[in-house]
């Protein structure tokens, strides 16, 4: 097992590597002076010159990218001037509020998601199964932003069971409860593509394990369906749903980005829109770098836990 981690640690390395050359270029040829964005746009020339001097941005653009690696790989990811704070200190301290946010998000898609699927699976073309497909259908289909907003107007403006945005009460004391009913808009919104794509992918995997040889033996020695079902398909099923569950912890965690803005949740994603309007250039590529590699550090968690359900995996 250890070897096996140790060879993911290091396979994933190349793929950070890449991702901070594609956010380092991309981010440097988007038109506007950081400079300019800095001073204004009645600054002198002189003074313009002198702060991109200042800021290494008179520099070759691959020179200006490995002075940036190899700061980062020291942990000094940098100044944010629109803040005028330590850019990693501002993404730690954002990224609370996304992980709570994307959490949540995840625990119901993957709760509700694995239920739904299980349920459907062993209900096949009855009625729950085509209920369950019509609201997975649907899940799908409607974008999170949008839902985002639908979800406000339906329980925040015109029944007013819940707030509107923010993580707590502006005035309150920042208990359980207020950040409890604060989430739940948010979270339930980022959720629903996520569920629809587990349940369906749920449903897959269990019908295919329904079909196997030792299920219908289990029954014939009178396993009771609940316990063919639940303790036997879906542990032998759970080998090709834990993937999926990776891939969509990825999904939410980029996907909270607009979440975040159209809840106004002080996360990460709320964050980077607000760098990038400001073309604040290295609080903009240490908050991607950093949410990518997170994201990739979960996709090795998931991968460890599917080897150990399945060892075959690491063979």
């Amino acid at each position: 097992m250890g070897r096996y981690i140790l060879y993911r640690l290091l396979s994933a390395v190349p793929v950070v590597l890449g991702i901070t050359v594609i956010v380092f270029f991309i981010m440097s040829l988007i038109p506007g002076d950081p400079a300019t964005a800095i001073l204004g746009a009645y600054a002198s020339p002189e003074n313009v010159a002198r702060l991109n001097a200042d800021l290494g941005l008179d520099k070759p653009m691959v020179q200006r990218y490995f002075i940036w690696l190899g700061n980062m790989l020291t942990g000094d990811f940098g100044r944010s001037f629109s803040l005028n704070r330590p850019v990693l200190d501002e993404i730690l301290e954002r990224f609370s509020a996304t992980l709570i946010l994307a959490g949540v998000s995840l625990l119901i898609c993957a709760v509700l998601g694995i239920v739904a699927g299980v349920v459907s699976a062993a209900r096949q073309y009855g009625l729950a199964d085509k209920a369950i497909t019509l609201a997975v259908l649907v899940g799908i289909s409607i974008p999170s932003f949008f839902l985002g907003m639908l979800l406000i107007l339906i329980f925040a403006v015109q029944l007013r069971w819940l707030p509107v945005s923010g993580m707590y009460e502006v005035y309150g004391g920042r208990t359980l409860v207020d950040l409890l009913r604060h989430i739940i808009l948010p979270a339930t919104a980022l959720a629903a593509v996520a569920t629809g794509v587990v349940a369906r992918l749920s449903r897959g995997a269990m019908l295919e394990v329904l079909r196997q040889d030792y299920i219908r033996t289990a029954r014939a020695k009178g396993v009771s369906e609940t316990g063919v079902i639940w303790r036997h398909a879906l542990r032998a099923a759970m080998v090709s749903i834990i993937p999926v569950l990776g891939i969509q912890a990825g999904f939410v965690l980029s996907g909270a980005v607009y979440i975040e803005v159209v809840f106004q949740w002080p996360g990460v994603g709320r964050m980077l829109v607000d760098a990038i309007l400001k073309r604040d250039l290295l609080l903009v590529q240490g908050g991607v770098t950093f949410v990518a590699a997170c994201y990739v550090l979960f996709n090795i968690i998931v991968d460890v836990a599917q080897s150990l359900i399945d060892p075959r995996i690491k063979a």
